[in-house]
């Protein structure tokens, strides 16, 4: 399944494919419009946590906007933890190392869990080398969470990557310590075509900024913004010719 990553609400009233949707871009608003298709919620982790060397929002008020969007949009098939990524950015923001960036990505998943269980949400697996994530993997068993036996596990701190051999070699790594139903967070068209076998699902935002940076227009299009930066018209085009349709499940 692939999520197309929007920073705008209102496309939920438009989509009828499944949408990924930060929750730094739905708590501008009080407001949003139900959905059409199902989504999926990202936490906004690599803004606070690089950009901002922690967290800034405590879970149980996380969990408390996790449910409301779920309430309120519907549709919601899961939402992202409080994760904490271990790019050398992130790590040189907060002063920890991986290990306690992985500790405490586990802490909080516990903690969503515990404070709103009745919101879909997933563990999500953080490292940088590939025996990082077979670590962290030991590290959900020894917290009594079964990864294996898990819907969906996210795939953190790879996206900048994708197109490198590394990618694969961490995903061949986790699916070798039994996790085989992964998310690729912010996966590209290259990551996608590269190793969207070993994915179960990913997500982009890619379109936006292909849009923006060269400048692109569909000349379908009649806004008054010079490029298609924020036109859902183009993210549709972009989905339909730049994702191979051999990755996509029917209808999704």
């Amino acid at each position: 399944m692939f999520y197309l990553g929007t920073h705008i609400p209102a496309h939920f009233a438009r989509s009828v494919v499944p949408l990924f949707v930060s929750r730094t871009r739905l708590e501008r608003q009080k407001k949003w419009p139900r959905a059409q298709a199902p989504w999926s919620l990202d936490s906004g982790g690599f803004t606070e946590v690089a950009l901002r060397g922690g967290w800034s929002l405590s879970p149980t008020r996380y969990a408390q906007m996790a449910r409301k969007y779920r309430d309120e949009i519907g549709s919601l098939r899961w939402a992202a933890p409080q994760d904490w990524m271990c790019e050398p950015v992130a790590l040189k923001a907060t002063g920890l190392s991986v290990v306690e960036h992985q500790r405490r990505t586990i802490e909080n998943y516990l903690d969503l869990v515990s404070y709103a269980p009745d919101v879909p949400w997933i563990p999500v697996l953080q490292g940088w080398e590939k025996d990082d994530y077979r670590r962290h993997v030991e590290m959900y068993a020894a917290a009594g969470v079964s990864l294996a036996d898990a819907p969906i596990v996210g795939v953190g701190t790879v996206c900048r990557r994708q197109s490198h051999k590394e990618a694969g070699e961490i995903l061949h790594t986790i699916r070798a310590a039994g996790v085989s139903r992964l998310h690729g967070f912010g996966f590209k068209v290259l990551g996608i075509r590269a190793w969207g076998h070993l994915l179960t699902s990913a997500d982009s935002l890619a379109w936006s900024f292909d849009a923006r940076y060269a400048k692109k227009r569909l000349s379908t299009c009649k806004h008054k913004a010079a490029t298609c930066q924020n036109c859902f018209d183009y993210a549709l085009w972009w989905r339909g010719n730049l994702i191979p349709s051999d990755f996509l499940m029917k209808g999704c």
